[in-house]
Formats: structure tokens, C-alpha cells, sequence
């Protein structure tokens, strides 16, 4: 590939980066959303009203859009289905339970291994090259969030002695997102982004309604208790934090793959913060910008192209 077709092919990524931004920044909004609701519902019914909403709004969107669904093969079921269990099911109950044992801030600081987690697996598993820019940033992705967490809650590794359980519940969460953005690239591919993420939410929504219903915790009192501010939290957490977001990320690995994708969760505690110093009044401090400096930094540097380098074999 030649320089000029090299800059042609950055440029025209530089759509998909702004929109794993702005998916970041709505998946930072999310944990502000979830405070309103922490007092209010149960987490299993919380997840579950959750992506109930968000199934709604996405087979909205292909009704109005007039985009059928197409029909799977019996393989992409089985991949569907997959997808639904990690990435729905089985990384809400980890999250959820896991919070019942270790503070938010700790369970952010392993949820931000996210990027090194999703770039090991896809070395080891799809042979997807890891240039030493991309190993670099995503060691300054994970450094920087460190800082802003740590920064944020200077105790976050304070723990009782049943913390162990939480981190390897939250570590779970880990694995199953990592499983949720490796295992779509042949579905995103063939059925794409939008049909993938609206089979594998409608599935995981049905796994978790139906332990709901196992576990006795569907409440028609409780939902009749929510007020405008739980109902609003809901509806951003649905359509916002999980249909349009969903898509944009899976959008995200289809063209710039898994690893380059991964990094920007790293801005999720970044924005976690902004979000909670514009909206809740939390105090910003020197050490958390610079921890948002070396996440940015650090998506930088992973997802620059460095031509003379590739030519050279170094990427």
C-alpha cells in the first residue's frame, strides 16, 4: 500500500473513531443513569428492564426503517445465542452480583482490562497482529484509566474478606465482553452490525426475563413506584446505552477490528467522571486529567498508522 493510499485509508476511519467516542461517552453516562435507579429496583429486573427497552427500540428501528429481519442458519444461531449469553446475560449477572461485594471504582479499574483482555484473545485466537504501538497503547489506555479510577476513590482497593468474590464476578464481566466483541467478526460480516446486535439482545433479553421469573423478582409494584427520573434513566440505559451503542461499537470492530475498537473503553471511566462532575457536582483534580490525557494518548497511539513503519515490518 502505497503513502497515499495509506492517508486515503486513514481518513476515511477517522468517521468510525468519533463514533466509538460518542458510543464511550454514552456508555459513561450510563453508570450516572444507574444511580438513580440502584435505590429503586432490583438489579436482575433493573438489567432486565433494561434491555426490554432496548429490544423495543431496535425492532422499532428496523420497522421504520422498513429492514427486515433476516432469517438465520441454524450455525448463526448458535453464534447468536452465544453472543447473548456473554455479552447480555451472563456480563449483567456477573456486573450486577459482583457490585453486591466490591465498590463501582474498584470494579471499573478491572473492567478497564477490557482493552489488554479483547487484545491478548485476539492474538492468541484470530492471529491478529500486535504492532508494539498497539501493546504500548493499550498499556497507557489501561495506565491512564488506572489513574482516573484510583484518583476518584483513593480506597477502591479497600475490601471486606468476601472482596475476592466481586473481583473474579467482575473479572467475568471481562471475559464475557471480550467473548461479545471477538465472536461477532463473521456475523457482523454476513448478517451485520444492526441484525447481530438486535438477535443477540433479543436473546439475551429472554435469558434474562426468564431467570427473573425463576427468582421471583418481577414486581409490577415496584415498576408502579418509579417516577419520571427512573423512567428516563430506564429509557436512556435501553435505547441509548444499549441498542444505539451496541450497534456503533459492533460497527466499530467490522471496520477497524476488535483490538483497535476495544481501546476506547477506556474512556469509559473518563467519562464516567466528566458526566459526574457536569451532572452530579463531583470535583475534578489534576490527576484525573492526566490520566484522561494518557487514555487519549494512548487511543492515539493505537490506532495511528505509522506507514513508514509497516513498510519497514515493524507494524
Amino acid at each position: 500500500m502505497t503513502t497515499c493510499e495509506q492517508t486515503l485509508a486513514n481518513s476515511s476511519d477517522v468517521p468510525v473513531y468519533l463514533k466509538l467516542a460518542a458510543v464511550t461517552m454514552i456508555w459513561g453516562g450510563t453508570f450516572v443513569a444507574g444511580r438513580f435507579l440502584a435505590d429503586s429496583l432490583s438489579p436482575l429486573l433493573a438489567a432486565s428492564l433494561r434491555f426490554l427497552l432496548a429490544s423495543v427500540a431496535l425492532l422499532l428501528f428496523l420497522l421504520l426503517a422498513r429492514v427486515p429481519l433476516v432469517r438465520p442458519s441454524p450455525r448463526q444461531w448458535l453464534q447468536l445465542t452465544l453472543l447473548g449469553f456473554f455479552g447480555i446475560f451472563f456480563y449483567n449477572l456477573c456486573f450486577f452480583y459482583g457490585l453486591h461485594y466490591i465498590n463501582a471504582s474498584r470494579a471499573s479499574l478491572i473492567v478497564a482490562l477490557n482493552p489488554a483482555v479483547i487484545g491478548l484473545a485476539s492474538w492468541l485466537l484470530f492471529k491478529e497482529r500486535l504492532s508494539g504501538a498497539k501493546v504500548a497503547g493499550i498499556a497507557i489506555c489501561i495506565a491512564g484509566a488506572s489513574l482516573v479510577i484510583v484518583s476518584r476513590n483513593p480506597q477502591l482497593l479497600a475490601g471486606g474478606t468476601d472482596a475476592w468474590i466481586g473481583d473474579l464476578l467482575i473479572f467475568g464481566c471481562v471475559l464475557g465482553w471480550g467473548i461479545y466483541s471477538l465472536f461477532s467478526k463473521g456475523l457482523n460480516q454476513t448478517l451485520g452490525p444492526v441484525q447481530t446486535v438486535t438477535y443477540s439482545i433479543l436473546l439475551g433479553t429472554l435469558m434474562l426475563w426468564v431467570t427473573s421469573a425463576v427468582r421471583g423478582e418481577l414486581s409490577v409494584a415496584a415498576l408502579a413506584e418509579l417516577g419520571t427520573q427512573q423512567w428516563l434513566s430506564l429509557m436512556y440505559l435501553g435505547v441509548l446505552g444499549s441498542a444505539l451503542a451496541y450497534i456503533g461499537y459492533y460497527d466499530g470492530i467490522r471496520k477497524i477490528g476488535a483490538t483497535r475498537s476495544g481501546v476506547f473503553i477506556a474512556l469509559n471511566p473518563l467519562t464516567a467522571v466528566l458526566f459526574g462532575a457536569l451532572l452530579l457536582g463531583e470535583q475534578l483534580t489534576l490527576v484525573m486529567c492526566l490520566g484522561g490525557g494518557l487514555i487519549l494518548a494512548g487511543i492515539f497511539l493505537c490506532n495511528k498508522p505509522l506507514a513508514q513503519a509497516a513498510k519497514r515490518g515493524i507494524l
